[in-house]
């Protein structure tokens, strides 16, 4: 029986840590939309500018999409097919745990002496903050200058101070919005 209790242990770690560090993804297109006429792309400035993230880490994000989307067989291109933008949100998120475990005692009167006193125990509360962030990824049809697919991915960030790292998770975050296109493969699977 204890042996199962500590296998148990290291597998509920582990789905923790990775369901902390996984990346929860969306995608919505427009279905009258001809994605296999779509070849060439170019960045659409106008709406990069107002992306609310710092420059390193814009430059980041369009170097992520840019192996993305090279490695789908789309080539940048002056005169592109698609146009794509990006839109960035994130908030802090806290939570708060509990951990009243342990002993327990409690104040008052009562008929054995040994019943009345300060108990022991530990317990309180730990409160932690992380910030969730969502990266948008538009594609926009550079002939109608309508929006014809849109990607979503929502995951935790870390404030580290590593790059490697940061650099990293901005990659895992394209790489998986952008496995949602074109909307027709993932049909297929």
């Amino acid at each position: 029986m204890k042996n199962i209790k500590l296998l148990g242990l290291p597998l509920l770690l582990l789905v923790f840590i990775t369901s902390c560090s996984s990346v929860s993804v969306l995608s919505d297109y427009d279905q009258k939309a001809d994605f296999n006429g779509y070849k060439t792309y170019a960045f659409y400035k106008t709406g990069i500018d107002q992306a609310q993230i710092s420059d390193l880490d814009k430059k980041r994000i369009l170097r992520a999409i840019e192996t993305e989307m090279s490695s789908r067989g789309f080539v940048k291109s002056e005169n592109p097919d698609l146009l794509v933008s990006i839109f960035t949100k994130e908030q802090e998120r806290v939570d708060v745990y509990n951990n009243n475990y342990g002993w327990g005692g409690a104040w008052g009167w009562g008929y054995n002496p040994w019943a009345w006193g300060p108990g022991f125990g530990w317990g309180g509360s730990n409160v932690s903050t992380r910030t969730q962030g969502s990266l948008y990824i538009d594609l926009i049809d550079n002939n109608t200058n309508e929006l014809v697919w849109q990607g979503k991915g929502v995951g935790t960030l870390s404030n580290t101070g590593n790059i490697a790292k940061k650099e990293e998770r901005i990659k895992e975050f394209v790489s998986q919005i952008l496995e949602q296109y074109p909307p027709n493969a993932v049909a297929m699977k």
